[in-house]
């Protein structure tokens, strides 16, 4: 009999962490509907790639993720995992921050991740699979004028903790929290920037992509959910104070 590749959903799946967690997944054998904007060249970056189904649309909106959801399904049948990556930043003052963007942000973020979860519920506790949703260490520290997008990580990381138990113990789920994360010049980093790290170096897309994959893998990780893992080369445990 055809061995049967796990099948997983990621949203922002067009650059950065997302594409990387993708094309790790599709490196270890993985089937992988990725979703992303009509604009966001999504259908570019995985043109030549076999084992991918690209789903353009907007999940914020609550069809749009169901109808996502449910493409997936469609194409390969199973759903074993759900990887809520998609998110936005805004950075304003608090005075200059509308209504209208911290509700994009938000919705986003966070409600994006609520509406995949709701629409996949039935396939993942069939596959007894997982989700993986992506903060990020803004949830548990923050800068100046990150209001909306600090919130809608730490809704994310309480989300992650209440699904993990509403869903058990058929669907596993886990929350990564990345710091500094280089997603565009790499090699035009500073040394300053990598030396501040603890761990010596600023993150790269494939170290988010390795422990995603491991959430993702029941046999390896089958007795971890409602986790936060921090992924950030040690920053948060960092005391820092001015000369």
């Amino acid at each position: 009999m055809p061995i049967t590749k796990p099948v997983a959903l990621i949203t922002g799946g067009a650059k950065g962490i997302g594409r990387a967690i993708a094309r790790h997944l599709l490196s270890s054998g993985w089937q992988v509907g990725i979703n992303d904007l009509p604009d966001s060249g999504l259908r570019r970056a995985f043109s030549r790639q076999r084992g991918v189904f690209v789903i353009e649309g907007d999940v914020r909106d609550e069809e749009a993720a169901s109808d996502a959801v449910d493409a997936t399904v469609h194409r390969f049948h199973p759903l074993d995992a759900v990887v809520a990556n998609a998110g936005i930043m805004i950075r304003k003052p608090l005075r200059r921050l509308t209504l209208a963007e911290w509700h994009r942000v938000l919705d986003t973020n966070l409600t994006a991740a609520f509406l995949l979860a709701r629409a996949a519920e039935k396939p993942l506790r069939r596959a007894h699979g997982a989700i993986v949703t992506i903060a990020s260490t803004r949830a548990l520290m923050s800068e100046p004028n990150t209001e909306s997008y600090s919130a809608s990580k730490g809704g994310l990381v309480a989300l992650t903790h209440a699904l993990a138990i509403s869903l058990a113990p058929d669907v596993r789920v886990n929350c990564v929290s990345p710091g500094w994360i280089e997603t565009k010049d790499y090699a035009g980093l500073r040394r300053k920037d990598h030396r501040q790290h603890p761990a010596g170096r600023v993150g790269k897309p494939e170290d988010v992509a390795e422990l995603v994959g491991w959430l993702l893998d029941a046999e390896r990780s089958g007795f971890v959910t409602g986790a936060n893992f921090v992924i950030d080369g040690g920053m948060t445990r960092k005391m820092i104070y001015e000369a």
